[in-house]
């Protein structure tokens, strides 16, 4: 099922659980968000090993990112406000 234009993707994927606690954790702990940490991971593969046409996608994916952004009043704040 294809998602609206409007909404992010949510997936599922298998993994242990220990490994997704002890990743949670671990990330926590070195003040990493999971969520964007894995996008950057997907985004980084794909600049890696995509293929023209997997390239432009992500061109298409960041610049529906940097659009929803915008209108929501830019990327949430990585920590507490001051």
């Amino acid at each position: 099922m294809t998602e609206p234009a409007d909404h992010t993707y949510a997936t599922r994927f298998r993994i242990p659980r220990r490994m997704w606690d002890a990743y949670g954790t671990a990330a926590a702990r070195t003040g990493v968000d999971r969520s964007a940490d894995l996008v950057d991971h997907v985004r980084n593969f794909i600049r890696q090993h995509g293929s023209e046409q997997e390239l432009a996608e992500l061109a298409a994916a960041e610049q529906e990112l940097a659009d929803r952004r915008a209108r929501k009043g830019g990327r949430p704040r990585k920590g507490p406000a001051a």
